[in-house]
């Protein structure tokens, strides 16, 4: 199956004089939750889905801890796991303090085995199947 893009137009908020332009915007076909995740890896290895369920709550719960203790997480053949922050300037190197932290992220890193797939994508407009 491919996936679904939607046509929209958009400015520039940065420039609101600027022509309008048109863009291939991603259209999710629905949200898999945990339970439906567990069951696919069961049924394509020799896990129970309650087995599955729990190798995924103890991965979320190892991959938090790592993060937390300033780990960069590689997950094999997926990618890695790293926190960065968002923060203030100062001027001086004697003024930087934890203070100027406003927010913490978390990035995803695909690794080349997972951005080589993802080359194989493939598209449809979400206005050619209603025809």
């Amino acid at each position: 199956m491919s996936i679904l893009y939607n046509k929209v137009e958009r400015g520039n908020p940065a420039r609101p004089g600027d022509p309008k332009l048109w863009y291939p915007v991603l259209k999710s076909t629905g949200l898999i939750r945990e339970k439906e995740v567990a069951k696919r890896i069961a049924d394509e290895t020799t896990l129970n889905p309650k087995e599955a369920e729990f190798a995924i709550a103890q991965l979320y719960k190892v991959l938090t801890d790592y993060l937390l203790n300033g780990k960069t997480v590689q997950l094999g053949e997926l990618g890695s796991f790293r926190l960065t922050v968002s923060s203030e300037g100062v001027a001086t190197e004697t003024e930087v303090t934890t203070t100027q932290i406003k927010h913490v992220n978390i990035r995803f890193s695909a690794s080349e085995t997972l951005k080589e797939a993802l080359k194989k994508a493939t598209f449809t407009a979400v206005e050619t199947l209603s025809r």
